[in-house]
């Protein structure tokens, strides 16, 4: 009965650098000696002969039971197989073949040879099938920076939707203001950061559009302007305010607006979320300026009342910023393309 075959494992890399003569190894071996060093010179020897190829030659003799037969499977002619299998034995120093009846079986050291060549041969047709996942996007490291508004309006569902076509990509996300999110792109502490467009005027980006979001003010039910459908930011200077954090964008805004009016705003306390504010507002505390989404939640549940701020700059425009879209890794050019979808369509 012919003996049955064991799976064999083809991998398909790239060509390896040409093995070394064995003569090249022996003058290695003895320049070694000569140094003082000869055992780990000649284990680092004996290693660099034991190339993928070989092992998968030495796997298909063993399979195969004669050189002939493995040469052929392997598409190959039988001198260089058995040169091959000779050039194994000699590294190993030990003898791994023996011929029966039977043709050309492995000895108890290459039994053990088949084994641990074949744990090799997958793992490096392991290594091969992850770093091609790398280099074609399936896998990475991106480090996304964003802004308050990007975080809590957009960025949710289109991440969400984003890792389940590319559940192997990690997303490091962090978030900061508009300033710090140009200062993290611009010092490369990030790949990608969304912001909005006035923060990066200092600095060299390529940027793309993202989303445009409407603010708006939010004060609490039965306040003077409750009953208002819209009202300009003058009308609003009035009132004590519920800020946002030192440098965000919108607070910048609001504070460049007073200074053209000529009249201070009035911050009675500041927070650092949308959350936090529409919370404070509701409590009385002041009035505030937000994402209309990002008061939606509260409108909805009639706890504030959300008033269109009748003035140009109400209208902000998000956008996507990198230093350099060519230099970006694939993971993260994958991102910037999926985030740039809803505008693009």
């Amino acid at each position: 009965m012919p003996r049955p075959s064991a799976p064999s494992f083809h991998i398909a890399l790239p060509r390896a650098p040409e093995i070394p003569t064995d003569e090249q190894h022996t003058a290695l071996e003895k320049a070694a000696s000569r140094n003082g060093n000869g055992g780990e010179a000649s284990r680092r020897a004996a290693i660099g002969r034991l190339d993928p190829t070989s092992l998968r030659l030495f796997i298909a003799v063993a399979e195969e039971g004669t050189v002939a037969a493995a040469a052929k499977r392997e598409h190959l002619v039988g001198t260089a197989v058995s040169r091959r299998i000779a050039r194994l034995e000699d590294a190993l120093h030990a003898q791994l073949m023996s011929r029966t009846n039977k043709g050309l079986q492995p000895t108890p050291a290459g039994e053990v040879l088949i084994k641990l060549a074949r744990k090799v041969l997958m793992d490096l047709d392991d290594l091969y099938v992850q770093m091609h996942e790398y280099s074609s996007g399936i896998r990475g490291h991106v480090k996304l920076a964003a802004n308050i508004s990007a975080m809590t309006e957009f960025l949710p569902a289109e991440i969400k939707s984003f890792l389940a076509r590319h559940p192997h990509i990690q997303i490091d996300l962090e978030e900061c203001n508009s300033t710090g999110v140009a200062r993290a792109v611009a010092e490369n502490a990030a790949h990608i950061g969304i912001l909005t467009m006035g923060a990066v005027h200092r600095f060299a980006f390529e940027t793309y559009p993202y989303h445009t979001h409407e603010l708006v003010v939010v004060v609490p039910n039965g306040h003077p302007l409750a009953s208002r459908a819209s009202v300009s930011f003058e009308e609003t200077l009035p009132y004590e305010y519920v800020g946002l954090p030192n440098g965000s964008a919108i607070g910048l805004q609001l504070l460049q607006a007073a200074a053209e009016i000529g009249r201070p705003l009035k911050l009675r306390i500041q927070v650092t979320s949308y959350d936090s504010l529409c919370r404070m507002v509701e409590a009385g505390l002041g009035i505030g300026v937000v994402p209309r989404s990002a008061a939606e939640l509260y409108v909805d549940g009639q706890r504030v009342c959300a008033i269109s701020l009748d003035e140009r700059w109400a209208s902000r425009e998000l956008r996507i910023c990198v230093r350099s879209a060519e230099a970006l890794p694939v993971a993260a050019r994958l991102l910037v393309e999926h985030l740039r979808q809803p505008i693009q369509e």
